[in-house]
């Protein structure tokens, strides 16, 4: 059996080290499961040789907390966990959240707002010359000047707010073993420059490196279009073939450089970092606090790809991922799920077979094996290119096999399922099974809204592409002798959704009869192009002004308006109405959202009972859903 790497100086001195190479401080538990970054950054390192330290969520109050393994030998690894800590900790709205699924019982507080810069000031008052590397999605999106939703400013990189010595940006297995051999052969941190996938600080900036040049910190701070411009510069060197070394100024002494992203792992490669000795589960100190919540959702789920091609506007995968699928062989899944079945806790369900997009299961065309995406078009948006490969037939091959194997009796399909490139395959075999065998009477997908304004600036396929989904949909279910709803994902106050736009996707959920139990509002993240338009008020593709609702108020109508069938939301609902030129939305007739006046207090929800039988599942029973996974 596999053993958890050491998290005190007794596990230390049961493996007979007196000192770690290296000391990974994360804001998370300690879970050493591959869908947990920490779990897959410290195997790796383990299997190339180096001793390595978990310091899991130390108290950040205590500056002895990261003294508790000593001083490592080859540096500190920093990370604020699997989710960036102020979208951990606050809502939209900016109210604190309640629990925390990647803390032990689910407790809020364990971490400090801005893990990774807290983490590494703490451990700097300590240890003044011991090198600090810093990764993970926080780190990652915040690599360069990015906008801060939280204190609506715009932040310098992180590396420097830190006073880290170097950034890995992306998943980083490749690059993190080279900086290890490269501070393991005695080099200086501060001359660790030339690795992809790292971003680093430097005095000057070596005139024989060739960087593109990117407006000055000062600059971007006083003018957002300009911010706009640089943010779509960054956004178009993402690729691993074709992107130039970024420079960024802070002054006249002071410049962040980033490399070219870390090449592509191949298939060989990710399977043997799945391969690695995972315990699979959290540490046991965790079982009497009541374990680790976000182990629930990926304990018994198979990570069969990684990268996106989907150029969703509000998502940061092609920012920390990239475009360029790779993917675990067949062999390598089957052995994981094999695992899986000796498991005293399976039932006999695998609950996922997928990654950022389930059905993404190679490069979206040939040319990205050798060349790399395109820097500026994208494969499914606004049109599926010509040159994409739309091919399901390795994902059905796949979950064929997993649905042979002894002990399981049902493979769910939980990740997002792009539906445009589902109705690009000119074969139905992927979309019959799926309905036959994968889903369990809903299928969750991601439309965002119904207006196709608002759905370009999202990045997102046209309303009638969905229309077109849905349709086959039902007639696949009709022929399969099954009935099985669609649970549509919605968004409002996504930036160029006006209250006309927020009435028309009211329209379209009165049409088809379905009531969202809960609404999501636009979450303007670290580095996504969704964030710099809500920053920017500028489309950073075309430089063009975009209608950003940032009022308060307005949010709250427009929210209202997806749920306009709440007797609580009555005001909120007719304001909006009266403000979009919509008062014929009001009255009696079936065609009304409201009726003149408000709803007795003591009376509950009238129920819609002229509304036709839906497509979507009304009240649909709320299935478990992965944090993050939007289609």
């Amino acid at each position: 059996m596999p053993d958890f790497l050491p998290v005190s100086r007794r596990d230390m001195d049961a493996r007979g080290w007196t000192q770690c190479d290296f000391v990974y401080v994360i804001g998370d538990a300690y879970v050493d499961h591959p869908s947990f970054g920490h779990a897959i950054i410290s195997r790796v390192l383990e299997d190339a040789g180096y001793k390595v330290g978990i310091l899991s969520q130390p108290d950040w109050k205590d500056p002895a907390s990261v003294t508790a393994l000593g001083e490592p030998r080859l540096g500190f690894l920093v990370s604020g966990g699997n989710m960036d800590s102020m979208v951990n900790h606050y809502s939209v709205s900016k109210k604190h959240r309640q629990t925390d699924a990647f803390t032990p019982g689910g407790v809020m507080g364990k971490r400090p707002d801005y893990a990774v810069t807290v983490y590494c000031n703490l451990i700097r008052r300590t240890y003044k010359k011991t090198p600090i590397i810093i990764g993970g999605i926080e780190a990652s999106l915040r690599r360069l000047a990015h906008y801060d939703y939280w204190s609506d400013k715009l932040k310098r990189s992180i590396l420097l707010d830190a006073q880290a010595d170097l950034l890995l940006y992306g998943m980083g297995e490749r690059s993190i073993v080279e900086v290890a051999e490269a501070l393991n052969d005695g080099m200086d941190i501060h001359d660790v420059t030339y690795i992809d996938g790292t971003v680093f600080r430097v005095r000057e900036p070596d005139p024989n490196l060739p960087c593109l040049r990117l407006p000055d910190y000062a600059s971007l701070a006083a003018d957002p279009r300009k911010y706009a411009e640089s943010f779509y510069l960054q956004y178009c060197n993402t690729d691993p073939f074709s992107a130039r070394r970024l420079l960024e100024p802070y002054g006249e002494h002071e410049f962040v450089v980033q490399n070219p992203p870390q090449k592509p792992l191949s298939q060989a490669e990710m399977d043997r970092i799945y391969a690695l000795p995972y315990c699979r589960t959290y540490h046991p100190s965790y079982e009497k606090r009541g374990g680790v919540p976000a182990i629930s959702e990926v304990r018994f789920s198979l990570a069969s790809n990684r990268g996106c091609f989907g150029a969703c506007s509000f998502c940061a995968l092609t920012f920390h991922q990239g475009r360029i699928i790779q993917t675990r062989s067949h062999e390598s899944l089957l052995h994981e799920a094999e695992a899986m079945t000796h498991e005293k806790d399976f039932k006999g369900y695998i609950h996922d077979v997928g990654g950022p997009t389930a059905n993404f299961r190679q490069p979206a065309c040939k040319k990205q094996l050798t060349k790399g995406a395109c820097p500026n078009r994208q494969c499914l948006f606004p049109e599926p290119c010509k040159n994409m490969i739309a091919d399901h037939s390795d994902y059905v091959a796949l979950l064929r096999k997993l649905r042979k194997l002894p002990g399981v009796k049902k493979v769910f399909i939980r990740s997002g399922i792009r539906f445009d490139y589902l109705l690009a395959d000119r074969s139905e075999t992927f979309f019959r099974e799926l309905v036959r065998y994968h889903i369990s009477g809903q299928l969750k997908v991601a439309p965002e809204h119904v207006s196709d304004h608002v759905l370009e600036k999202m990045g997102k396929p046209r309303h009638a592409v969905y229309l077109r989904f849905l349709e086959k949909y039902k007639k696949i279910n009709e022929q399969e002798h099954m009935k099985q709803f669609v649970v549509p994902y919605l968004m409002s106050s996504h930036p160029g959704c006006t209250l006309r736009d927020a009435v028309t996707l009211a329209e379209y959920l009165r049409d088809t009869g379905h009531e969202p139990e809960q609404v999501q509002d636009f979450y303007p993240t670290p580095s996504t192009l969704s964030t710099v338009m809500y920053y920017t008020g500028l489309d950073p593709r075309t430089m063009e002004k975009v209608y950003v609702p940032k009022n308060p108020h307005e949010k709250a109508m427009q929210r209202a308006l997806m749920q306009y069938r709440s007797p609580a939301n009555y005001a909120l609902v007719k304001e909006a109405l009266v403000k979009a030129g919509r008062t014929d939305l009001i009255g009696f007739t079936p065609q009304c959202l409201i009726r003149p006046y408000p709803p007795k207090t003591d009376r509950p929800a009238r129920e819609k009972k002229d509304a036709p039988k839906a497509q979507s599942a009304p009240r649909a029973q709320k299935a478990p859903e992965r944090r993050g996974k939007r289609k």
